[in-house]
């Protein structure tokens, strides 16, 4: 790797020479601006505004423009008579926790590098000295003219070094919170915590950036002079308001079944709710038997009842026996002894429903008994 920077870092009285190396390297594809006409390349050329002309490299110089506009020239020899102890070293100030450091600080981040075989040893003592204190060195550097702030750490076996924003560079997060009091229930606390579990950990080395390989296909297929088809947009939700419980509850179970996670329920229930229907509707022989129902009657009459009345007296958790009573009270009801009835049902329900098994037309409802009673109540009346 290139160095980009050559120096010393100052530990105390111990000088260490180093190479300072960019850690890190920027993937994101470029453009060029064209002329949409022909596809000719636009450039960029610097010209003077006075006299309108394109002006080389070497004759260009910098300068500080004040408020009013009058620009004050800056020459590097000015720069360079300033006092800037950090112009060639790392000067280590001090030693803290590394949660000292706000994360909003951190800036670039480089390698240094020891600088030839004299360097070895007193690199590797401020390494081991890094690893087993646990703390960061911080330190002050100049680099592209300017003095900045740096922490100082160890990555595997090389001292690491993260360009730091300085503390008055940092803004408050002013007006950045949600106005207005907002209260967070301990259910959606709780599904925000299933979601947190569910979704896990990751291992880094996995993610990638997927536009860029959506951008480098793209530059691909038009290379080779495919049509490229535009892609589905994604549903962003534009900023509608959510019921936020449904929300993380379908959260929770997209993260689940994209981690083949088993075993977990969807909890979803219909809250205690049923669905009700028309007896008409229901397929049960009971409710046949319900809506028409045929019987005999003492005198030797054939009768059928339908409608509602009889449905209401058959209702689908009630016993043969039972249901015999209620047909005999009917009966009885016609012939006149509504009392003598009911003790004759009473007395004979239990005989009359063996006789009537092989002959009732609705199943295990209890059917029609009237038929069978008739000669009992004939008894009973005389």
């Amino acid at each position: 790797m290139r160095s980009i920077w050559n120096g010393a870092i100052s530990f105390g009285l111990v000088s260490i020479p180093i190479k300072l190396v960019n850690a890190t390297e920027n993937h994101s594809i470029s453009f060029r601006q064209i002329h949409l006409a022909d596809g000719g390349r636009i450039r960029y050329r610097k010209v003077c505004e006075l006299d309108e002309e394109e002006v080389s490299g070497g004759e260009i110089g910098k300068a500080y423009e004040d408020a009013d506009g009058t620009m004050i020239p800056i020459t590097d020899e000015d720069l360079a008579q300033l006092p800037l102890p950090t112009a060639k070293t790392i000067e280590i100030v001090a030693f803290v926790p590394a949660d000292r450091i706000d994360p909003l600080q951190m800036d670039a981040a480089y390698y240094l590098s020891a600088n030839g075989v004299p360097a070895a040893k007193p690199y590797t003592l401020l390494r081991e000295a890094l690893k087993r204190s646990n703390r960061v060195a911080v330190a002050k550097y100049a680099l592209r003219g300017r003095e900045r702030l740096g922490m100082l750490r160890v990555v595997d076996d090389v001292i690491a070094m993260h360009g730091l924003l300085w503390p008055d560079e940092i803004r408050a997060p002013q007006d950045a919170a949600p106005d207005g009091d907002v209260t967070v229930r301990d259910a959606e606390l709780d599904l925000a915590d299933a979601l947190m579990d569910t979704l896990g950990e990751v291992d880094m080395d996995s993610l990638h950036d997927d536009y860029r390989e959506a951008v480098e296909e793209l530059v691909a297929a038009k290379a080779a002079g495919e049509i490229v088809l535009p892609a589905e947009p994604e549903d962003t939700g534009d900023g509608k308001v959510i019921d936020l419980i449904a929300a993380l509850e379908n959260s929770v179970r997209a993260a689940r079944k994209s981690r083949n996670v088993e075993g977990a329920g969807d909890g979803d229930g219909n809250g205690g709710m049923a669905d009700v229907h028309p007896i008409k509707k229901t397929p049960s022989k009971t409710s046949g038997a319900a809506k028409r129902t045929t019987h005999r009657t003492p005198t030797g009459k054939t009768v059928t009842r339908s409608g509602s009345s009889t449905a209401k007296k058959s209702a689908p958790k009630a016993t043969g026996a039972k249901k015999s009573t209620s047909t005999t009270k009917k009966s009885a009801g016609s012939a006149g002894s509504r009392t003598t009835a009911r003790k004759t049902a009473t007395k004979t329900a239990p005989a009359t429903a063996k006789k009537t098994a092989t002959k009732k037309r609705t199943s295990s409802s209890g059917g029609t008994t009237a038929k069978k009673t008739a000669p009992s109540r004939k008894r009973t009346s005389a």
